[in-house]
């Protein structure tokens, strides 16, 4: 059977960008260079804790591979594998809208670059696996918490079908990692580890930005030619017209990977430059959350509490944002700058374009209708049933997963309809509402109105085309914090049973699976407030 020994390696992006010249391992300003090479700081005792088996095929590695020592070695940071030449990526970015200079891998290592069988080109890649040039004063460690919660969430948006690095691995190092969770001088040690997080390149926004900055242009435009060859070899070789398409796709499938954000109430939590992918991946999953109570004004990120700049709602915007940034990055390799300008201006226009069409599919609808709204002009049609809809759930305390999954129960006949009262259609929803025994008579009145609306609507659709589009779109499961901490603290204690049953939840989100039905109801009370289960600092 194929053995880690058979993995075919080769580095396109160490073989194409120009490497750091220096070899020692100390924090410093890199320039002129695209990465440091860079070996992974060996742990105490690695211990295999879970994997993916899909990721397992996609390597072409029999799945027996991960029950030896070999692997819990490599997987750790122990031990390379033939022909292996790690690296750490330099790169900077724009943190919460401000410059932040150089920052690059400072707990990341990728191993290697390997030649898959069916998949391309996959870069394997170790967080939490010790210091780097780029780790500045940190340890380059990750602890066990973000680890399990960056391992369940890269499956878990996965199988919602959204586009994100993969993880292969997480490993426990027999470790203690000192860290302050919540900034606030109560820093204690936690158990360490380390994920192996998988995609075909992990280029961020960020990489092009430091050499511009820089004015490195010669290296710049390196990184571009390996980008478009790496990425968009349909565009052919750098010229201002493919610079300019590059740009134009990065647009599209960010645009696209925000709107599937907001179609399952996904928020990032930490949309700096440096955390933007080049290839439309979901990148860096640090404070994450999932809507709960539908708000569009929520952070998970208490760096981000008073700002709020990455809040649910802001998310497509800060796309726009993080894109102009990527524009003036390429700007140094153009003369002309209109047709750059252009493709950003399209980006509204994209996004929008997805969005409308993914929240048609969670209404049941083949498309939207009506008009959206304006500075001039209120929405018609569908956009408004849409807006009417967010502004329910914003007055109850209604659960977003939940609310839309179960609008497919609401009946779509006019006999049936008619004969249910107000209170009973209403209660049809119940189960996505935190306080459902308060809804006062009014309110019970505006959320059946619009329920009456909402099945005439879905009256005109063909059923069984509408339940298909429902079920494609919304979700049974989420992966709530709540859910994850449950992981993280039965493991701390070294019970992994909650982590191997919520991968299994997520590997198949759109299903209602009986012996998981526990993990489909609301945030329970006790999570509220719960650290870990509302809001998250960047401490990992």
């Amino acid at each position: 059977m194929p053995s880690l020994t058979d993995l075919h390696i080769d580095d396109t992006y160490p073989r194409d960008l120009p490497a750091d010249p220096l070899d020692t391992n100390t924090p410093r300003q890199v320039r002129g260079a695209g990465h440091s090479h860079v070996a992974p700081t060996p742990v105490a005792d690695p211990k295999v804790l879970a994997v993916s088996p899909e990721m397992l095929e996609v390597l072409g590695l029999d799945p027996s591979v991960a029950t030896t020592p070999d692997f819990a070695s490599l997987m750790g940071g122990n031990s390379l594998l033939p022909g292996m030449k790690p690296w750490a990526d330099c790169y900077g970015g724009h943190q919460f809208g401000h410059w932040a200079g150089q920052l690059g891998d400072g707990r990341a290592i990728t191993l290697a670059e390997v030649v898959t069988p069916e998949h391309g080109r996959q870069q394997l890649q170790l967080k939490g696996a010790g210091p780097t040039p780029y780790s500045r004063r940190g340890d380059g460690r990750a602890v066990l918490r973000s680890s399990i919660r960056e391992f369940l969430c890269s499956e878990a948006m996965h199988h919602l079908g959204i586009p994100t690095t993969r993880a292969l691995s997480l490993v426990h190092t027999g470790d203690e990692v000192l860290r302050d969770m919540f900034y606030d001088g109560h820093a204690a040690f936690e158990p360490g580890a380390i994920v192996c997080r998988v995609a075909p390149s992990f280029l961020r926004f960020g990489h092009f930005e430091i050499h511009a900055i820089r004015r490195d242009v010669d290296t710049l435009r390196t990184l571009t030619e390996h980008a478009l060859a790496r990425h968009y070899p349909h565009l052919g070789p750098l010229t201002p017209e493919s610079v300019v398409a590059m740009f134009e796709e990065v647009s599209d499938r960010t645009a696209l990977l925000i709107a599937h954000w907001q179609r399952v109430g996904f928020v990032h939590g930490v949309l700096n430059t440096d955390n933007m992918s080049i290839a439309g991946l979901t990148i860096d999953y640090g404070p994450y959350g999932w809507l709960e109570p539908f708000d569009p004004g929520w952070t998970p990120n208490t760096t981000d509490a008073e700002g709020r700049r990455y809040a649910f709602g802001n998310q497509p915007g800060i796309g726009w944002w993080n894109l102009s940034r990527l524009a003036s990055a390429l700007a140094p390799l153009l003369d002309d700058h209109t047709a750059l300008q252009a493709a950003l201006d399209r980006y509204p226009e994209l996004y929008a374009g997805h969005h409308h069409r993914l929240q048609a599919n969670k209404l049941g609808l083949a498309q939207l209708t009506g008009t959206p709204p304006t500075d001039a002009t209120p929405a018609t049609g569908d956009y408004a049933l849409l807006g009417r809809l967010a502004e329910l759930m914003g007055r109850t305390e209604t659960d977003f997963t939940l609310l839309h999954w179960h609008l497919a129960d609401v009946p779509t006949d006019a006999t049936t309809l008619d004969a249910t009262s107000d209170r009973a259609l209403v209660d049809l929803l119940s189960p996505a509402f935190y306080l459902p025994t308060d809804l006062k008579d009014d309110l019970v009145k505006d959320w059946a109105d619009w329920l009456r609306a909402f099945s005439r609507r879905s009256a005109v659709e063909d059923p069984v085309e509408r339940a298909a589009r429902m079920a494609s779109a919304n979700p049974r499961y989420v992966l709530r914090n709540y859910m994850s901490q449950l992981a993280i603290d039965a493991s701390t204690k070294g019970d992994h049973d909650v982590l191997q049953e919520l991968l299994a939840v997520v590997r198949n989100p759109y299903q209602a699976t009986e012996a998981h039905e526990k993990w489909a109801a609301r945030r329970p009370d006790w999570a509220r407030h719960k650290a870990g289960c509302s809001m998250l600092s960047c401490s990992s």
